[in-house]
């Protein structure tokens, strides 16, 4: 059986959700026979770019669209994987032979800011100088790579993910049609996982579809997606709001002991105070966001709620090896140079949000289950290594050249999983020490550096 997300794919611009300020100058462009010899589309992913893309090549060419047809007048080409000048000319001239069938040949280039700068000057001759019968239609989620000289000569149309409301009705309508026994509150939870995107929240809700015979809860859904639970959460900003360090200490080891992830509780709380920006959370927030970032994610989670009126909850490091090894060593205190509490920011602080919704753990977790699936010989050399999520740029950080090199020789492993507008840095060079981490390290007995495992 076919995913959700390939069922309920648009096959016509009138089916399209969510993008109506490009499907409805679209549909007037066909109507009115005003067609363009190349098209940019440009967004982050699963917001329908490719879909419409093949909707747009069988519309004008008057073909009926089904998702198995295979039509010789359209044509897609994935740039990943036909990078050159040598494919780009090839495709120059196949382009000059007239169509089969319909009245224009289309191409479709998927992720174009994947062609290299010799593939983009190729490209950019052709669409100077267009033969009549031919028309580019180009999707990317990286628009800042496509040369202006390339935009310039295209009709450059923006996707926009899905607003919640909308996602919502639509997982609705589909759940319904699909028999899938789901209340509100679970499907709101899939609907924020899913962060917009049609793809992500179709094979989300996919996924959850399997978990029972009966009614799909959120209680449920939360514990088979490891999330917090809302109370909790919330229990957790107002504890630092006023500076509740028992509360804190004790919501946190709640949440860590049922098994839920320090990055997972970070990109929830994250997303609580995004919803409804308070000044008093800023402080937190600012520390928040470097939770997935770091080696110790935990000990970083500890950091964040540390105010200068608060004692650091040290609990939370309770099912650690440093635990361990400072258990048998006198109690410190973790002391800080007093700080001036930070006026209510101006502006919104920038907050790095990964586009699927997952931490650097968790992206970590998806390699490493990949390698135990297809390299399992690999999977030592892989654990050894240190990851550091810095934006959109993955790094992985090896113990040493040799362990560098077999990594680099399975990258295939690492960008499988990765959403498509990473990029990955492969080094030898040591991860460096956070100074908050080792300050912490030592509050708690523990003068060198001990990897923490999870």
């Amino acid at each position: 059986m076919k995913a959700l997300y390939r069922r309920y794919r648009p096959r016509s611009l009138d089916e399209v959700i969510g993008q109506p300020q490009i499907t409805d100058i679209l549909s007037h462009s066909i109507k009115n026979g005003k067609i363009a010899h190349a098209y940019l589309f440009i967004g982050p992913r699963g917001t329908g770019k490719t879909s419409v893309a093949r909707i747009l090549a069988h519309e004008i060419n008057g073909f009926k669209y089904e998702l198995e047809d295979d039509y010789l007048d359209i044509i897609e080409i994935d740039a990943a994987s036909n990078t050159g000048v040598d494919n780009i000319r090839d495709l120059k001239e196949r382009a000059i032979i007239a169509p089969t069938k319909g009245k224009y040949k289309v191409y479709i280039i998927d992720e174009v800011h994947m062609l290299s700068k010799s593939a983009f000057n190729a490209l950019l001759k052709t669409l100077e100088e267009p033969p009549e019968h031919v028309i580019f239609i180009m999707a990317t989620t990286d628009a800042h790579k496509v040369p202006v000289t390339i935009t310039s000569r295209s009709q450059v149309f923006t996707f926009k993910l899905a607003d919640p409301g909308t996602m919502l009705d639509h997982l609705k309508n589909i759940c319904k049609k699909e028999k899938i026994d789901i209340d509100d509150e679970a499907l709101k939870i899939v609907v924020k996982r899913g962060g917009g995107s049609f793809r992500d929240s179709l094979s989300l809700l996919d996924q959850v579809s399997t978990l029972t015979d009966g009614k799909i809860t959120a209680e449920l859904l939360n514990q088979s997606l490891g999330l917090p639970q809302d109370e909790l959460v919330e229990k957790l900003l107002s504890a630092y709001a006023s500076s509740d360090s028992a509360t804190i200490n004790q919501t946190l080891q709640e949440l860590l002991d049922s098994g839920i992830k320090a990055e997972i509780i970070a990109a929830e709380l994250i997303d609580r105070i995004l919803e409804k920006p308070e000044a008093v959370y800023l402080p937190l927030l600012d520390k928040l966001t470097d939770v997935s970032r770091n080696a110790h994610p935990n000990a970083k989670l500890l950091l964040a709620f540390y105010r200068e009126q608060t004692v650091v909850p040290r609990p939370i490091m309770a099912a650690t090896p440093v635990q361990k090894a400072a258990a048998s060593k006198p109690e410190k205190t973790l002391k800080a140079e007093p700080k001036p509490e930070p006026e209510p920011a101006k502006e919104q602080p920038k907050v790095t949000v990964v586009a699927d919704g997952s931490s650097g753990e968790e992206i970590w977790q998806k390699v490493l289950e990949n390698v135990r699936q297809n390299a399992p010989m690999e999977l030592s050399n892989f654990e050894k290594a240190h990851f550091y999520l810095n934006g959109t740029t993955f790094e992985i950080h090896a113990t040493n050249a040799f362990i560098r090199k077999r990594l680099d020789a399975k990258r295939s492993l690492i960008t499988s999983v990765l959403p498509e507008s990473y990029t990955i840095l492969i080094s030898d060079q040591p991860l460096a020490v956070d100074p908050d981490i080792a300050n912490i390290m030592d509050a708690i007995g523990g003068g060198e550096e001990i990897e923490i495992d999870e």
